[in-house]
């Protein structure tokens, strides 16, 4: 709070005044005083004029600037009170330099294996926490939803295999448990659920071992002698609730899910460990790079080895094949994990140059097999990239355009493709400026965090028969002299010139020159770009699903396979031609911003201006799922699809 003082009552002040420094203030025309709260220990008020302040920890004196003068006034605060710890909890700006590194959560510490019942089936029980897993009855043809006051009876639950067995040893407490809780976990029909855990002591002094129910779903009925697959979506639930589990049951070192016969019916015991993997392992995420003290949270910190008993009819893959598959899903579980971080991160560590330098560390992490180009203004303007430095301009630090190459290790290659993700920081709307949801708008570099972490994934997983290229081309949308206005005329390069609407159709313009690039200098034979790129989109398909528009039906088949398989959930959307006269500008070759309605559609017309008509291309809209707000945190959507889309290139 600031009071200014009349000049009437100014030279009363100073005669009243017994501060033995008042004769160091002086009054001008210029330069007017104000009456300003003590903050330091005085009871009384201070007068200073706007300049600002300078503190020397080094005395137990407090130097005001006063107009170029400074005088001092003593202060009870010591020197170690004001001096601030040079450990601080994480890396950030300084008030003359920004940030210019990023820090990654640390991956879980609890280990995973797998092994068959066949191969181990004393052991199973040996833990300190024990989950198995059960499929409920199956549905009835003619089951209907109850209302919620009917009491709809239920089948009693069968264990079958090894868990018929413990359930023998523990004199049917297992049967009991389920029928206890059977409100709410009923008998297993909702994938994930959790029973209560059931403790039991081990005569003879044993330790004691909780076991816990996991309902894995209806199991599925035959058809044709066919029982149909367990799809990856109960796998990955199944997952998640493991997870959840060994972090609910404190104190818990050890931990055994049993897995009932059928679990891996239609899929190889591989493939479903991988999806297990990849999702436990995300589930254990936690982020706490910005908390302290008893706000930072671990997951299951207790737990140091989580080990699956499957129970398969036909014994065909090795302990080294389990191995290899819960390899590969934390290395994707590490993806997402980036990807999260990238998207969580605030501005004030997170820019375009922070960027850059995780984008090296990807590539430093992979032993090899990605290579990291990094173009500043030098080389992005000598590429006349226009539209890109144009919302680039206005950022504190300067445009990275960041480029990963992964090559495989035989170096025979398949397929070239281009992964794009918008890389704005964050985004004020510039000029256009943003008047809501402006606190959430690190989530803008959403597109940049997936394609990122799905680089990362596959610097480990090394697929073969696949060069891919991730492309981002990083900065921020903010307000300065020397940002873009609207009326403003960009030239990509392409040398198609935009005509500037509106500030806040800033992702389109950075995508324009990115896409470009993949095209023409990388070469790409297939390309995908993921962006937050439309709110309309949200207004479309809603938080739960990302929004495709491609006018090849080969390549949306392939994003709607690996969607269905990752859970990373799309939907097709029309890419209307005759929207494209939304786009068109007077003084220009095209403008930035269509009409009031279909804003989604015309975003996408707007990005195929800036890749061959006859290559491949999707655009990929992940406004909606990027955010979990229930947690208030990244969801880390798109990295999983876009690691699998890539590994099926090379197929």
């Amino acid at each position: 709070m600031r009071l200014s003082i009349p000049p009437a009552l100014l030279s009363v002040l100073l005669r009243a005044s017994s501060n033995a420094f008042a004769p160091t203030f002086r009054a001008s025309p210029s330069q007017p005083l104000y009456l300003v709260p003590s903050t330091v220990g005085r009871s009384r008020s201070r007068l200073v004029t706007p300049s600002s302040f300078a503190f020397s920890t080094s005395s137990n004196y407090i130097y005001t600037l006063r107009g170029g003068s400074a005088s001092r006034s003593s202060s009870t605060t010591s020197s170690s009170e004001l001096n601030m710890s040079a450990e601080r909890p994480f890396v950030t700006w300084t008030f003359d330099k920004h940030c210019e590194t990023m820090g990654w959560s640390p991956a879980p510490t609890a280990s995973l294996s797998a092994v068959s019942v066949a191969a181990d089936d004393r052991s199973v029980d040996d833990a300190d926490l024990v989950i198995v897993g059960v499929f409920a009855p199956p549905a009835k043809d003619d089951d209907k939803e109850s209302n919620d006051d009917e009491k709809e009876e239920m089948d009693p639950i069968v264990f079958n295999g090894k868990a018929k067995q413990l359930d023998e040893m523990l004199g049917g407490a297992l049967t009991e448990l389920a029928s206890d809780n059977s409100k709410a976990f009923q008998n297993g029909r909702c994938v994930g659920t959790l029973t209560p855990a059931l403790r039991v002591v081990v005569p003879g002094g044993g330790k004691a071992r909780r076991f816990v129910l996991l309902g894995l779903g209806p199991k599925a009925k035959e058809k044709d002698g066919v029982i149909p697959k367990v799809e990856s979506a109960t796998i990955m639930k199944a997952a998640s609730a493991v997870a959840s589990a060994c972090h609910d049951q404190k104190k818990v070192k050890s931990c055994n899910v049993l897995l009932p016969p059928g679990i891996v019916e239609g899929i190889s015991s591989t493939g479903m460990l991988a999806d297990f993997s990849t999702e436990f392992f995300s589930g254990l995420h936690v982020d706490n790079r910005y908390r302290t003290g008893k706000k930072v949270e671990v997951k299951a910190e207790d737990v140091e080895s989580v080990k699956l008993y499957l129970e398969l009819s036909e014994e065909g893959d090795v302990a080294s094949d389990y191995d290899a598959a819960i390899s590969s899903g934390a290395a994707i579980a590490r993806g997402c994990s980036l990807t999260k971080d990238i998207v969580n991160a605030p501005h004030n560590v997170l820019n375009s140059e922070s960027l850059a330098d995780t984008a090296r560390r990807v590539a430093e992490e992979s032993g090899g097999s990605i290579t990291c180009e990094i173009l500043g203004k030098e080389e992005c303007e000598a590429r006349g990239m226009g539209a890109y430095l144009g919302v680039a301009r206005g950022s504190e630090t300067e445009p990275q355009f960041i480029h990963l190459t992964y090559s495989p290790p035989n170096g025979d290659v398949k397929k070239k493709v281009g992964c794009v993700g918008k890389g704005l920081l964050f985004d004020t709307g510039g000029y256009n400026i943003k008047t809501s949801m402006m606190e959430l708008m690190k989530f803008d570099c959403g597109g940049a965090a997936a394609v990122l972490g799905a680089a990362r994934a596959i610097g480990s997983l090394k697929p073969e028969g696949v060069e891919a290229h991730f492309i981002v081309a990083a900065c921020e949308n903010m307000i300065s002299a020397k940002a873009f206005v609207p009326s403003d005329i960009l030239t990509a390069s392409n040398n198609k010139t935009i005509e500037i609407l509106n500030t806040d159709a800033e992702g389109r313009l950075t995508l324009a020159d990115a896409l470009v690039f993949a095209d023409k200098e990388c070469g790409c034979e297939k390309i995908i770009e993921l962006s937050t790129l439309t709110g309309a989109c949200m207004v479309s398909l809603g938080t739960k699903l990302c929004g495709v528009w491609t006018d090849d039906d080969g390549l949306a088949k392939e994003i709607e396979d690996v969607s269905k398989a990752t859970g990373d959930k799309s939907w097709r959307m029309p890419l209307a031609k005759e929207y494209a006269d939304q786009l068109k500008s007077k003084i220009a070759d095209i403008s930035n911003l269509g009409g009031p309605y279909g804003g989604a559609i015309t975003a996408a017309l707007f990005l195929t201006e800036f890749v061959d008509k006859k290559k491949p291309f999707a655009h990929i809209d992940i406004a909606g799922p990027v955010w979990d707000k229930e947690k208030g945190e990244a969801s880390g959507f798109g990295a999983k699809l876009v690691t699998d889309w890539v590994r099926k290139q090379g197929e």
